[in-house]
């Protein structure tokens, strides 16, 4: 009987914690199907809180997007560049007649420049078209056709500053819904471009003079005050040849000569043969110390006067060019 007695016991106690275990598997499932579940709805509720938003565009003007875009046309090679960086580029169906980068762009419609092909856009159908200011001030009744065909029309202004690029690329973020993404971008460019200056403050003590050209003999243009070029020499403790005058201007050679620049940038080789070699054979420039020295040099116009990503490319290349013993270390 005592045998019996015990084996009951044993049993019951068995019993028990069996009940005991599988009431603590139930609860700890039922609290992992919450959790799941309360973070798929955190999840929905990140998603819904995303679209619809609404921007006010360079123009000024209020624009609501109703859900993530899927579709854009972009008629401006800087924007494209834009959107590319931004890992947009499977979405991009239709751009400008001189979009040249990233290469993927030289495959994709094009839908005009200054003059818009209408008939291709509103037969694209795009969720967004990025457009121009000038498109907005010229082409009024253009961009009216498209709003009331559905396409959601932002306007990007014209940049003449490192911040005013950062906004745009912050604003064609929160349009396609990469916020996150653009400000990435924005941040990487701003440190790259505060360790370049931080850099030419400590180690530059003897300022080079830089002429720069933006077009060949005989007509000569160089960049002024508010301009990237300006703006990158700066950065790097070197001085703009032409930093009394404003904007894009046109200098005579007997003008550029009695500036005396030290270094002597161009940025139309994409269209001239060895305009390095052109300057250095000019006549009457033999005393100047940049032809003496042979420091003239052609870079990628892209990279510094297109308001895009890879401004940040033209500073380090104007850097290493032009301070060869501080920025290529």
């Amino acid at each position: 009987m005592k045998k019996w007695g015990l084996l009951c016991v044993v049993l019951l106690l068995s019993m028990f914690m069996i009940v005991g275990c599988g009431s603590q598997e139930d609860t700890t499932q039922s609290e992992h199907n919450t959790e799941n579940d309360s973070t798929q709805q955190e999840e929905n509720t990140e998603s819904t809180q995303a679209f619809p938003v609404t921007i006010t565009d360079d123009a000024g003007k209020e624009v609501t997007i109703e859900s993530e875009p899927e579709s854009i046309v972009s008629i401006q090679a800087s924007n494209t560049e834009i959107v590319f960086a931004l890992g947009l580029g499977d979405k991009v169906i239709g751009v400008s007649d001189y979009d040249n980068y990233p290469p993927e762009a030289l495959e994709i419609e094009k839908v005009g420049a200054q003059d818009i092909n209408v008939e291709m856009v509103l037969s694209l159908q795009p969720d967004i078209a990025l457009v121009t200011d000038y498109h907005n001030e010229t082409h009024p009744d253009i961009l009216k056709q498209f709003e009331e065909a559905g396409i959601k029309v932002v306007v990007v202004g014209e940049t003449t500053s490192f911040e005013e690029v950062y906004k745009n690329i912050q604003m064609i973020g929160q349009a396609t819904g990469t916020e996150e993404k653009a400000n990435e971008i924005v941040t990487d460019m701003k440190d790259r471009l505060a360790a370049i200056k931080e850099k030419a403050a400590a180690e530059i003590t003897e300022k080079k003079k830089v002429w720069v050209e933006v077009s060949p003999s005989p007509d000569i243009f160089t960049t002024g005050k508010n301009t990237f070029m300006n703006e990158m020499l700066e950065s790097i403790q070197a001085v703009n040849a032409a930093e009394d005058q404003e904007g894009w201007v046109k200098l005579t050679e007997e003008e550029i000569v009695k500036l005396n620049p030290d270094v002597i940038i161009t940025t139309y080789g994409y269209y001239v043969d060895n305009p390095s070699e052109q300057v250095l054979a000019r006549k009457g420039w033999t005393e100047v110390p940049a032809i003496k020295n042979k420091q003239v040099f052609d870079v990628d116009n892209d990279t510094v006067t297109r308001p895009g990503p890879r401004l940040i490319e033209g500073v380090e290349t104007l850097a290493k060019l032009i301070y060869p013993e501080v920025f290529e270390k």
